[in-house]
């Protein structure tokens, strides 16, 4: 693999892997895993399959590589069916949760293996390994044993024995969660850019928000085997599909409530227990009566001891508990029936006593109604 092929991007960015209407339905079982499931993906894309244990995300995963027969469906890559094809016909790399690596070998010819098996010449072979070891910034420990490697260290022998075969697609099974959580946020930026300056088409497995959020190129919501939504990292949080997605993206303020009047640019929801609250009108056709659920992020929300004016939302409470976290002070307040979380940068305005009467405030358009089918 010479330099140049390994940081090619093309122009344009055409449809690169497919999945067509894939279900799986285990034996003995009546719900399947994997319920006709169907994306693209785009060319040297990232693509994030996220969701809660059970989702299905890992076995969409493992059907990718092969790994797992479908029930129905295909896997399409560059416009060619792999369905049937065995998982060293694929031409995919993968990355598993354990990493599998040999703790027997050195790094060197960890890396090699793949390389080996496909019988590529031992000159070729020890220029495409050195490579690859020094894309991931490993190069001066190819004579190393991998069990004297740090988790991070391991991860991108990993990453470069899945990458010095060429791959068609790149595949992670879940592949930070076995580091520190600092290890962990440095490894996400790290695995992105050599994922995009290589130009490699890759689907990652994760059910760390966090870790889409700032990986992916495109995420997609699983739940229940079904693909809830699909979406950039910003859309799906600023416009979650379902309170499933709101819920589950970031750390949400859900208040179900019913529609009892439509403004021109507004809509006017009753909350149980809280009141009326003016959302501001985006799009969506609504209708007076409909039951609906009103989000609001918690980093959205301000406390103030005072009322505010005309043209912001507020509800009054009293708070509960708080918590300091360096950046952040998080307060739980009591609104009506419903606990309301809010988050505060420190620094900015006065720390609130628990049992102080607030107004919890946003502006109209930091509210969103949410209309699950």
């Amino acid at each position: 693999m010479s330099a140049s092929a390994m940081t090619a991007k093309t122009s344009q960015m055409p449809v690169h892997l497919q999945l067509c209407g894939l279900s799986k339905t285990y034996p003995g079982q009546d719900v399947p895993a994997v319920d006709r499931v169907s994306l693209d993906v785009e060319k040297g894309k990232l693509l994030a399959l996220l969701g809660p244990s059970g989702c299905g995300k890992t076995t969409t995963l493992r059907i990718i590589a092969g790994l797992i027969e479908p029930s129905a469906g295909e896997v399409v890559v560059d416009g060619k069916d792999m369905t049937e094809l065995p998982v060293h016909k694929r031409g995919m790399g993968m990355v598993f949760q354990s990493y599998a690596l040999f703790p027997h070998l050195d790094v060197a010819h960890n890396v090699a293996f793949g390389l080996e098996m496909r019988r590529v010449k031992s000159e070729e072979r020890r220029r495409r390994v050195q490579e690859a070891l020094d894309m991931v910034q490993l190069g001066h420990l190819a004579p190393r044993r991998v069990k004297e490697l740090s988790g991070g260290q391991q991860q991108r022998v990993a990453l470069a024995r899945a990458l010095v075969v060429q791959p068609a697609v790149l595949l992670l099974d879940e592949p930070l969660s076995n580091l520190d959580a600092k290890l962990r946020e440095a490894m996400r930026l790290e695995i992105r850019a050599i994922v995009h300056r290589v130009g490699v088409t890759t689907v990652f497995v994760t059910h760390d928000q966090d870790e889409a959020l700032s990986m992916a190129d495109q995420i997609v919501v699983m739940n229940g085997g079904r693909v809830e939504q699909v979406g950039k990292p910003e859309d799906i949080y600023e416009h979650p599909a379902s309170t499933f997605v709101a819920d589950f993206i970031g750390r949400a303020n859900l208040l179900p409530g019913r529609i009892v009047g439509i403004e021109p640019d507004a809509v006017l929801v009753e909350v149980a227990g809280v009141g009326q609250i003016h959302v501001s009108r985006r799009g969506s056709e609504f209708r007076t009566g409909q039951d609906v659920t009103l989000l609001v992020r918690p980093h959205r929300l301000d406390v103030q001891m005072r009322q505010m004016g005309p043209g912001v939302g507020r509800l009054r409470g009293r708070i509960e508990a708080h918590s300091y976290t360096g950046e952040m002070l998080a307060y739980t307040i009591a609104v009506g029936n419903h606990q309301i979380e809010v988050e505060t940068l420190t620094g900015f305005g006065d720390s609130h006593a628990v049992g102080a009467e607030v107004d919890i405030t946003w502006r109209p358009d930091d509210a969103r109604i949410l209309v699950d089918s």
